[in-house]
């Protein structure tokens, strides 16, 4: 398959499911050699979840069918560009590349969701939930066992790009 064909499987399943399940037509694909390993759609309205965006639910399912946390080596295909929250996904997973149809910025007539890149690019204590600090000395304690363990070295072991 080439990128226009997985890229059209992600805007058909976002299509399939909208009608299907009612799900928001936003879906995507994560694709490792040449071969889809996982897929998913947003069904945040029918989940009452709110992170369940395309882009998660694919990474989610590419992850439980490859038995690992580490996509390295797998694109995602996604029907629209991601948000902040499937950026950060897509960075934690390690995927290497990100291929999207709808550009954030051409939907936004249609489906404003501005707001979400400057609320999160300021200091916490200027975001629009307000923020405060709490324990920071016992949950650092915590983290740190876990660091000593070696329990995170393969969490934080990130490869260079």
């Amino acid at each position: 398959m080439t990128d226009d064909d997985f890229m059209r499987y992600a805007i058909e399943l976002g299509r399939t499911r909208m009608t299907e399940i009612g799900a928001a037509p936003f879906a995507a694909v994560v694709v490792k050699d040449g071969e889809i390993v996982g897929e998913g759609c947003n069904t945040v309205l029918i989940d009452h979840d709110p992170t369940l965006h395309g882009e998660v639910a694919a990474i989610r399912d590419a992850c439980k069918r490859l038995g690992t946390f580490d996509l390295s080596g797998c694109d995602i295909y996604t029907s629209c560009e991601p948000c902040e929250m499937c950026v950060a996904a897509i960075w934690w997973a390690r995927i290497d590349r990100v291929f999207y149809a709808n550009a954030l910025a051409d939907t936004a007539d249609i489906l404003p969701i501005d707001g979400l890149s400057h609320d999160v690019s300021r200091p916490i204590g200027e975001r629009s939930a307000p923020a405060r600090q709490l324990m920071a000395a016992e949950a650092y304690t915590v983290i740190k066992e876990w660091v000593q363990s070696g329990q995170s070295a393969a969490l934080m072991t990130r490869p260079k790009r």
